[in-house]
């Protein structure tokens, strides 16, 4: 994506987030509203790519993979007064009860992929590693050009490994969801 932009210093919540239009993209972070700019071409190749391969491997299986534009209330209140809504490229849920509202994933994913923009490295590095941390999220993937990380927060372990292209390959090993995939990016 190309850029990321705090639209004001105003504070809302999931309650505002849902009754704005469906075409306004942008992720709510402790409260304050981040623009989202549409993502590029490639972006949404590599997206496609990520997306085709789990749907194809999670088939018949109770794992379900969602593409961008799917909600993901983290730290979810009952009376909707949580402030952060993210919005990730990829996410997979193995609990149904988390998708009971169709308007959003209600808690962490079990597993989320971002594909790195220059533009949104520092966000999705930093503050959203940390918030999905937080929430429980199994397994975080920032995936590259020439490379993706893997962090996994499970059992005990906080896990930080690099996955290189080779030969215009990249081979990912998902463990949360005992599945590899290879992207020829």
């Amino acid at each position: 994506m190309s850029s990321t932009i705090a639209l004001s210093c105003e504070q809302y919540t999931w309650g505002d987030y849902e009754t704005w239009e469906e075409n306004f993209r942008c992720e709510l972070i402790d409260g304050i509203v981040y623009l989202m700019a549409p993502p590029t071409i490639s972006h949404q190749d590599v997206v496609g790519m990520i997306y085709s391969e789990l749907r194809i491997k999670l088939k018949g299986k109770k794992c379900k993979p969602f593409v961008s534009q799917i909600g993901v209330r983290l730290f979810p209140l009952a009376n909707k007064a949580d402030r952060d809504v993210l919005l990730p490229d990829i996410i997979v849920v193995c609990d149904e009860a988390k998708l009971v509202n169709d308007a959003a994933c209600e808690s962490a994913p079990d597993v989320v992929f971002e594909v790195l923009s220059p533009s949104t490295k520092p966000m999705d590095l930093k503050i959203k590693k940390q918030l999905y941390k937080q929430a429980g999220v199994k397994e975080y993937w920032i995936v590259a050009k020439d490379h993706a990380i893997r962090w996994i927060w499970s059992d005990d372990r906080d896990d930080e490994l690099r996955f290189m292209r080779v030969n215009g390959v990249i081979s990912m090993a998902i463990e949360t969801l005992s599945l590899s995939i290879e992207l020829d990016v």
